[in-house]
């Protein structure tokens, strides 16, 4: 083994490490001094979501990619790298059976097979969308394995829709808008993280058979992620004044574990926007595109913080509409 391949291995190791601990600490870390009560087991609950995320935008960006590749004169389509959907599916399953397990023990850790009632999971609204999203990553996992990989996505639709009305439920003041802007929010960004992703390793792929295509391919996908990401901004700051009156804003965003975990998100989306926009610089302009490469790379791993910043988001205390 190559000393290049073990540099990256570790690299790979220590980002996997880094994405996990901020799940896993940064619950209790957002919450101190706020005298907010975190549900049990938040810190394990945010870690699972975090896979749950990632199992999403790996497939999703892989077809997204894949649909863009085609729009790209002489592209090797069949020159792919290899797809992680499979594994990634796997994932999704174990994170979504953890999850499915806390609803079924009344959103607590379970300590037994006795303390979860398996069967209250279809009795109430919570349970029947954990159960969902066990189920679709199942079949998801059986599209990517099928000769029609592209069929995932009708799974992958039923996830994001699942954490669309989780996210906003019945007891809140108009849920079906809170899940509409979630769903596009989720999606767009799933798309963006996974979509960027694979165009890295299509890059690594294609640099000494087609490096030209890759560029373009590179390009292509730049100019459809500004669109995403003008999306995602809009979407996040109108679920924002949903849940964070405009007088409130200011005071939530340090005095409130929510607020403090979305100002940190927020921060990492302009740090991800400032690298997409060196990259694209470098892409238009350097004498070596492939250059562009290098802010794309970090770039990608940025987004990944973001994915777990994200779960962070989801398994603390809602704000108070003051």
């Amino acid at each position: 083994m190559s000393a290049a391949v073990v540099r990256r291995s570790l690299a790979i190791l220590a980002l996997v490490a880094l994405a996990a601990l901020i799940p896993l600490l940064g619950p209790p870390a957002a919450l101190r001094g706020t005298g907010e009560a975190a549900a049990p087991g938040v810190g394990g609950i945010a870690l699972l979501r975090a896979v749950l995320f990632a199992a999403v935008c790996v497939p999703a960006g892989e077809l997204f990619v894949t649909w863009l590749a085609r729009r790209v004169p002489g592209a090797p389509l069949e020159d792919a790298p290899r797809s992680w959907a499979p594994a990634a599916a796997g994932a999704g399953f174990v994170a979504a059976l953890g999850l499915a397990s806390v609803v079924a023990t009344g959103n607590l850790v379970p300590r037994s097979l006795s303390d979860m009632d398996i069967g209250g999971l279809y009795e109430t609204r919570d349970g029947m969308l954990a159960l969902l999203e066990v189920n679709a990553f199942v079949v998801a996992g059986l599209c990517a394995l099928s000769r029609r990989p592209a069929t995932q996505a009708w799974p992958l639709a039923a996830v994001a829709v699942a954490e669309a009305l989780r996210a906003h439920p019945t007891t809140e003041q108009s849920p079906l808008i809170g899940s509409g802007l979630t769903l596009v929010h989720v999606t767009c960004a799933a798309l963006w993280a996974g979509g960027l992703l694979y165009v890295l390793r299509t890059l690594l792929r294609w640099r000494n058979t087609s490096p030209g295509e890759g560029i373009a391919l590179l390009g292509l996908y730049a100019r459809v992620a500004a669109v995403l990401l003008a999306v995602i901004t809009a979407t996040g700051v109108c679920s924002t004044l949903r849940r964070m009156p405009p007088g409130t804003v200011l005071d939530q965003l340090t005095a409130t574990a929510y607020g403090r975990t979305l100002l940190a998100k927020v921060l990492l989306v302009v740090v991800v926007a400032a690298l997409a926009l060196w990259a694209r610089h470098r892409l238009r302009r350097a004498a070596a595109p492939l250059t562009a490469h290098s802010p794309a790379r970090a770039e990608v791993v940025v987004l990944g913080v973001v994915v777990a910043v994200s779960a962070v988001l989801t398994a603390l205390p809602v704000p108070i509409r003051w």
